[in-house]
């Protein structure tokens, strides 16, 4: 019985004295055959599974040791799940996978997988195509997993910035660790790798570029990373299954298949009862994975690794052949607690925790070993002890690597900005438009192309950009609920799905989370995916994708892999047909702390096509996130002073200026009323309307006006609105966002930080919901609130 909890040392010698009297086999099987009747395992495959499932055992203890004298920070570990060395065996090396923080044993063994064998290995067998013959897969496992241990600066996916399993070279894509917040990427990944396939075709019948300028091919029309029969590998614990990302990717999942859309996604729920403290109902998860409709359901004994093996296999198999999705339950235990802090004694019994030890995953491969004679007692505890040494040795030396030691460094990989790259792609798709494809755009957009329509509103001229990156990025997609057949809530994107077809323009279902999801793993696959979602409100439900997922992965990878994506938000208040807060979201605040998130604005027409290609390019060059914002209100508004005078709406620039008219990331606008002297208002959206209506009336008066359309909300256009303060004096915050929380705190912030000593002061919405109808009057700015925050100014 245990005393307390089970340490290191109590596992370490329960696995000897379990292995020392084991008795020695009766008979011996050559390597070649099967381990055990009626299994495809063999031999040479199991030892070379035993070692990847030795060295994430005593990756476990070595980052334990680590801890134990301030070394190490990150404890968490796979003990008691190891048998996931299996799952790695029976897929490919170029099947993209996303791991559970647990899944240690499949890490050690895809690693040997991409690695040549050495011949003093017990491993003697598996291939490989990486590496060379010095290679140790061992040693490599362990200096990959300890370095993210130790937060080395040497640590091959994230530098020093977190401890996540990833490779860019064994098709592993780190993910955040929030709880299922990788699924609706793995999701989004299976069925863009089908699309990709279609996107190859589509750019077969594209004619090319009619000029190239340095890498701009490659942004305009990239290739897929992985083979078109890749399945996507996507374990994760039994906790998970109940937290809402999780819960909408494998309905999503179901959904698409039921949809017959091809998801070749292989989802592992390593179930070893608990979520930290908290145990799972008996039978709750595989009744609800049961339950999932669409996914086909396949359970093991995660502790055993014949039955693991063959179980997975048959999965993998199934989901590669049909292009469908499956769910492979695999029953584990957790043995050293959740991490190394955790004082399991407290919420377990001594039996409890007795009953998993008992299940020890190496123990029973060991026992496997031996009765099949493979190796003898002896032999396995020597192999047990020679990778614990070298698992060890490497500890040592990660120990003194250096740290990060630079904020520049650390936040290097977060958004990379190229902004002549991205001119230069702008340019591009302008000349492609107009030089070689012209003809296939006049045969695809309509009859009259959009700069030969006139003045176009808003919307019109979203419609109009859209259609024409459609044309010029033949990985595009645009995607969302009611996007397609119903062209938009708003009709921005009516016409593309008839245009373009349904494969790169389609509806979804209802499910924010998702719908961000089906853009990350698209982004993965190198498409650039344009989804929507139907309101800022609804945006909220999806902020952990946001934050933890898109804009992490490149901190997390240092730019290895990447998530490039447009998302576009019809919101902000305004609306007169629809009233309340559903609606009328006037909240950016859980945008504007995302690092790295690109957050852009348009006004009005004239803006809305370069902001939107700023945004695209930005994507496809730099992987940037982004969030194209549309002012719901302004989307169909036409005119600015008087009725019927047309001066909100624009004409469509031609492919042939797009390049001169680009609008770089980060660079406002300004709008000189009358000298310009006297008075700047800096705003965005819907404020740079009604800023301009009472700019023109001071005028009148004779107060001149600047007033400065952000038109980036991330990042702020800080130099801009430093010059633009400076050269009056006295500066007007028109922000339609609320005072708490809102754009107009980080414009006052710049300000200050810049050195202005000018006068300042903030026109701002309620700390409140929208109300229904006109009581929504009383909570947002309007232009007498502009207007008397212009006058107390002036008067000062």
């Amino acid at each position: 019985m245990l005393s307390d909890v089970t340490t290191p040392q109590d596992l370490d010698e329960r696995f000897r004295t379990a292995v020392a009297t084991m008795p020695d086999a009766v008979e011996r099987r050559a390597v070649e055959d099967p381990v055990r009747d009626g299994t495809g395992l063999t031999g040479r495959s199991a030892l070379a599974l035993f070692d990847a499932q030795l060295a994430s055992r005593h990756l476990d203890l070595a980052k334990r040791w680590l801890r134990s004298f301030g070394e190490g920070f990150y404890t968490v570990g796979s003990s008691g799940h190891e048998g996931n060395a299996a799952l790695a065996a029976v897929v490919r090396v170029t099947d993209p996978a996303l791991l559970h923080y647990r899944s240690g044993g499949f890490y050690c063994a895809r690693l040997a997988q991409a690695t040549p064998p050495a011949e003093d290995h017990i491993d003697d067998g598996t291939d490989g195509d990486g590496g060379g013959p010095e290679t140790d897969p061992i040693a490599d496992a362990a200096r990959d997993v300890l370095r993210g241990a130790v937060a080395s600066a040497a640590d091959p996916i994230t530098g020093g910035r977190g401890k996540v399993f990833g490779s860019t070279a064994l098709n592993i894509i780190p993910t955040s660790g929030t709880a299922g917040a990788h699924l609706p990427r793995a999701v989004g990944l299976g069925l863009a790798i089908d699309r990709m396939r279609r996107v190859a075709t589509v750019r077969q019948r594209q004619p090319g570029p009619a000029r190239t300028v340095g890498t701009t091919r490659q942004y305009l029309e990239p290739r897929s990373p992985w083979p078109d029969d890749a399945i996507v590998i996507c374990t994760f614990g039994d906790a998970s299954i109940n937290h809402a990302s999780a819960t909408a990717a494998l309905n999503t999942a179901g959904w698409a298949d039921h949809a017959g859309l091809k998801v070749p996604v292989l989802f592992v729920c390593e179930d070893n009862g608990l979520g930290l403290s908290v145990r799972s109902p008996d039978g709750w998860v595989a009744a609800a994975l049961r339950s999932q409709p669409g996914l086909r359901y396949l359970a093991a004994d995660g502790c055993d690794l014949v039955d693991t093996y063959d179980t997975a296999a048959e999965a993998a198999a199934w989901v590669r052949e049909h292009r469908r999705p499956a769910v492979l339950h695999l029953s584990t235990v957790r043995l050293m607690g959740h991490a190394g802090a955790d004082a399991e004694a407290v919420y377990r019994s001594a039996d409890d925790i007795d009953r998993d030890v008992a299940r020890d995953p190496l123990v029973d491969t060991a026992r496997l070993l031996i009765g099949a004679g493979l190796a003898t007692p002896d032999e396995i505890i020597s192999r047990y002890d020679e990778v614990g040494w070298q698992v060890r040795k490497v500890a040592e030396e990660v120990i003194g690597e250096p740290k990060l030691d630079a904020a520049a460094r650390i936040v290097a990989t977060i958004a990379p900005r190229r902004p002549i790259r991205v001119a230069r792609v702008v340019a591009d798709t302008g000349a492609r438009a107009a030089g070689a494809a012209a003809t296939t755009r006049a045969a695809t957009l309509s009859t009259r192309l959009p700069e030969e329509r006139g003045p176009l509103t808003l919307a019109q001229t979203i419609n109009a950009t859209l259609a024409d990156a459609l044309l010029t990025y033949p990985a595009m997609t645009v995607f969302g609920a009611d996007v397609a057949a119903k062209g938009g809530l708003y009709g921005v994107t009516a016409g593309l799905r008839d245009r373009f077809g349904p494969h790169r323009v389609f509806d979804t279902l209802l499910d924010q989370t998702s719908i961000v999801g089906l853009g990350l793993g698209a982004g993965l696959v190198g498409q650039l995916p344009v989804p929507e979602i139907q309101y800022l409100t609804y945006l909220h439900a999806a902020e952990d994708q946001l934050r933890g997922e898109a804009a992490a992965v490149q901190f997390l990878s240092q730019g290895g892999y990447r998530n490039p994506m447009v998302l576009r938000v019809p919101g902000l208040a305004y609306q007169d047909s629809l009233g309340g807060h559903s609606q009328n979201d006037n909240s950016l605040a859980v945008l504007r702390d995302i690092p790295g998130l690109v957050v852009a604005v348009p006004a009005r027409a004239e803006d809305a096509a370069g902001l939107l290609r700023s945004c695209l390019a930005s994507a496809a060059v730099d992987g940037s996130v982004c969030v194209f914002l549309e002012p719901i209100a302004l989307y169909d508004t036409r005119d600015l002073h008087t009725p019927d005078d047309g001066h909100w709406l624009a004409a469509y620039t031609p492919p042939a200026d797009w390049g001169g008219g680009h609008i770089p990331v980060g660079r406002a606008r300004t709008y000189l009323v009358g000298a310009g002297e006297d008075l700047t208002i800096i705003t965005f959206g819907n404020g740079v309307r009604m800023s301009l209506r009472v700019a023109a009336r001071l005028a009148a008066e004779g107060v001149g006006c600047r007033v400065l359309d952000l038109r980036w909300l991330a990042p702020l256009p800080v130099a801009d609105i430093t010059r633009e303060a400076t050269a009056t004096g006295r500066v007007l915050i028109v922000d339609e966002t609320r005072r708490s929380g809102g754009v107009g705190e980080g414009v006052l912030a710049a300000l200050v930080e810049a050195g202005y000593v000018g006068a300042a002061a903030r026109v701002a919405a309620l700390d409140s919901y929208v109300p229904i109808g006109p009581a929504a009057r009383q909570v947002l700015v309007d232009e007498d609130a502009i207007t008397q925050g212009a006058r107390a100014l002036l008067a000062r």
